[in-house]
């Protein structure tokens, strides 16, 4: 499957083997109590999920990893409604978590060792490592590995106080698709999770400290200058909400969708292409423009720390017309940031009325501006875009994430799912046949970010 990058979690594809049933007369009591209350929950998963849990098993056993008994946590992917780019610029941001997941079975050994496999990258075998030894933060050693978001969990952990010492045997399993909806951010909450979860240890629930050490991971282990809006969005996502978050306070506070909402689905646009990782790509130079902007309006006498802090137009105009003549890349930067901040209250707002109609328009607009202002989208994604524009039934669509390649997304109308996926099959993959069998599109639902589910395995 080729090299994994620090954004890339590449999907699987699941089958199904069945397994010879388990003889009833020759369990005990609990035992047989415990197999029927698995059966139980397998009848509430939906397909994926119980081919997801199957191959899981499957691994575990190929591999010699010991998980029966064990523990699966499932972390869910992102969509982003309001503000893309705006968590390292200080902004308000609002989105959602989506049914597209990661799967870690695990259960703790007594090994002393952490020993995963992850079924997404088979050419990588079981990573091994002693808790508390793993690479330096961005050596060579773990520059071309998926090891190094278990690695850099690790070294978070200590280096936050935290000495976990007892080892767990795992087993990965990721469908969430291409870049845009965090899948580097669920896999490291996943882990980071597991490992307190093995070594008894914990943080109160909803403790932002988990949000940071997750970051810190991307940031300081990995090399990634990613801000946080991936790991809050899925880490406290909730079915049916959508979840706001003040970087001024760190407050997590939550929407719901208006009950007079017509029917709509979200849909992630993967345009089969492959991101190098942020550190590699025009997000890290956004990051770095930015910083540079607001050092220079500093040095010019603007109170502020990030762009988002510009919020009154009165500002806004006093910096453009001072620096639009001579630094006007930047000077866009900054209209985007500041015209998506007005944007967002109309979002929020709309979102609460269940008014998707204006949900859609708004992320609409906000395409325009990443594309036109922010300069952060790409071929692909921009021929996706202009692909889901023309279905009858589509609200909105823009690219996702931290651009250049990856995902789009669109927010739809039910009616219009079929024929938004016959248009991507007619329309992009004549555009880009290069990745006519590498596209796909995700049609997700709003869910639950966190899940722990037991007596599955």
């Amino acid at each position: 499957m080729g090299t994994v990058t620090c954004a890339s979690l590449a999907a699987a594809p699941f089958t199904f083997t069945s397994h010879a049933p388990l003889k009833m007369e020759s369990m005990s009591l609990e035992e047989r109590v415990r197999h029927l209350e698995a059966k139980i929950n397998l009848l509430e998963k939906d397909d994926e999920e119980v081919r997801a849990i199957e191959i899981l098993k499957r691994r575990a056993k190929e591999h010699g990893l010991d998980i029966a008994g064990g523990t699966i946590r499932r972390s869910s992917s992102r969509f982003c409604l309001a503000v893309e780019h705006g968590d390292y610029n200080g902004t308000e941001l609002f989105g959602v978590g989506t049914d597209r997941f990661i799967w870690m079975a695990f259960k703790p050994n007594s090994l002393g060792k952490v020993r995963i496999y992850s079924d997404n990258f088979p050419e990588a075998g079981v990573i091994e490592y002693t808790p508390g030894g793993v690479p330096p933060p961005q050596s060579p050693e773990i520059a071309d590995t998926w090891a190094r978001f278990a690695y850099g969990s690790d070294w978070v952990l200590h280096q936050n106080g935290f000495k976990p010492t007892t080892g767990f045997d795992a087993v990965l399993l990721g469908n969430i698709p291409g870049g845009g909806m965090s899948r580097s951010a669920s896999l490291i909450l996943n882990i980071i999770l597991t490992t307190l979860d093995v070594n008894k240890a914990s943080l109160p629930e909803g403790d932002f400290k988990i949000v940071k050490m997750a970051c810190s991971c991307e940031n300081d282990y990995v090399g990634t200058p990613c801000g946080n809006l991936d790991q809050i969005m899925i880490y406290y996502a909730k079915e049916g909400m959508g979840t706001r978050f003040n970087p001024k306070t760190n407050q997590v506070s939550y929407v719901p969708l208006g009950v007079d909402a017509n029917d709509f689905r979200i849909a992630a646009l993967d345009t089969g292409t492959v991101r190098h990782g942020l550190e590699k790509s025009t997000y890290a130079v956004r990051v770095k423009e930015c910083i540079e902007f607001v050092d220079m309006l500093r040095k010019n006498g603007y109170a502020i720390d990030r762009l988002g802090d510009v919020k009154d137009k009165a500002t806004y105009d006093k910096i453009t017309s001072q620096f639009g003549s001579t630094h006007p890349e930047l000077c866009k930067r900054l209209q985007y940031i500041y015209f998506a901040q007005e944007r967002f209250e109309a979002m929020v707002a709309a979102w609460t009325k269940g008014d998707i109609e204006t949900v859609g328009a708004i992320f609409r607009r906000d395409g325009v501006g990443l594309r036109d202002e922010y300069v952060i989208s790409g071929p692909e994604l921009e021929t996706m875009v202009d692909v889901a524009r023309t279905v009858p039934g589509v609200m909105g669509e823009r690219m996702l994430g931290g651009g250049d390649k990856g995902a789009a997304g669109a927010i739809l109308h039910t009616t219009a799912e079929q024929p938004l996926r016959d248009a991507v099959d007619c329309g992009y993959k004549r555009s880009h046949p290069d990745f006519a069998d590498k596209c796909h599109v995700h049609v997700v639902k709003v869910c639950q970010g966190i899940s722990v589910m037991e007596g599955l395995l």
